[in-house]
């Protein structure tokens, strides 16, 4: 096509969920609510990890980076899908799409490498106990922490980079509730097979490497509770992996479903709504899941709620 035929676009629309107006009340105290739990439950938990000296270990320190890292996923997408159902304005410029899309990929990476770091710090517990305050120090933890971030910010520049060199025609409606790569891409006019490269290239760097990480960890924890003696040894040693454990399934399950489905799908309302899961859902319940099964979060939260009233 003829570059000069190119229409450029200074702005979207994001479509959501539903035009219907009866909905829209409905929608928006429903998301507003699940953003409010997000925000005070990893914020709760990241005040009890901080104001007790007894959390400040690696487990915890990672626990609430995870939690710091989820209120910020959830505020990328969240805030502004409220407020274009306050003020029925759909539009969102180009520059704003752009800026939504690379901190979303900036998180959601994060999201990822924090998971197998902590999946990384239970492995050294559990299978190297007697040398795991010499190999997860504090300066280790900080650099494991420093790193998941350079790769989180790279991939996020790159995937960005790509959709900057795309140019788009007359289709500017995104059928998502927020700007989503593969639907952006999709509205694109010019070339894209190199995009599609680069994103699924991205989709296993992201999840296929973490993921197999996380697998190899499991396996040889498992392997190695599975040597201990005792019953009360086993409990203890499983305990401490299956908030994580849950997590990670519930995250990776919707979050490479949406980016590994098969290109015959072309459902874009099942794809936000899987988004919904691992945008919103799972960053509002990792608080709970964390703090319900660890006994050290949930007496730190009594004391603390304890000495308030």
């Amino acid at each position: 096509m003829d570059q000069r035929n190119l229409t450029e676009f200074s702005e979207f629309l994001l479509l959501g969920f539903s035009s219907e107006p009866q909905v829209q009340p409905l929608l928006f105290g429903f998301f507003l609510s699940m953003y409010l739990i997000t925000v005070f439950g990893n914020l709760l938990l990241i005040l009890a990890v901080s104001s007790d000296s007894h959390l400040h270990t690696p487990m915890y320190f990672f626990l609430s980076h995870l939690s710091f890292v989820d209120i910020c996923f959830t505020s990328t997408t969240i805030p502004k899908m409220l407020l274009s159902i306050q003020t029925q304005s759909k539009i969102i410029k180009y520059a704003g799409c752009i800026s939504q899309m690379h901190f979303f990929l900036l998180f959601a990476g994060l999201d990822y490498y924090i998971l197998i770091v902590m999946a990384y710090d239970r492995f050294l517990a559990i299978c190297h106990p007697l040398h795991y305050t010499v190999n997860m120090n504090q300066q280790q933890c900080g650099l494991l922490v420093l790193v998941s971030w350079i790769m989180s910010v790279l991939h996020s520049f790159l995937q960005c980079s790509m959709v900057l060199r795309l140019s788009f025609c007359t289709d500017s409606e995104i059928s998502h509730f927020f700007c989503e790569i593969k639907q952006m891409v999709r509205l694109a006019c010019s070339d894209t097979f190199l995009n599609y490269m680069v994103m699924y290239f991205g989709a296993g760097l992201l999840g296929g490497f973490p993921l197999a990480g996380i697998l190899y960890s499991y396996l040889k924890i498992i392997s190695s509770i599975c040597g201990i003696s005792s019953a009360q040894g086993k409990y203890k040693a499983f305990s401490t992996c299956a908030s994580h454990l849950s997590v990670v399934s519930l995250f990776y399950c919707t979050s490479l479903g949406v980016y590994l489905s098969s290109a015959a799908t072309q459902s874009s309302h099942s794809s936000a709504t899987a988004s919904v899961m691992y945008t919103v859902v799972t960053p509002m319940l990792n608080p709970f899941m964390y703090s319900l099964r660890n006994k050290d979060i949930k007496r730190t939260l009594k004391d603390s709620l304890g000495r308030k009233l």
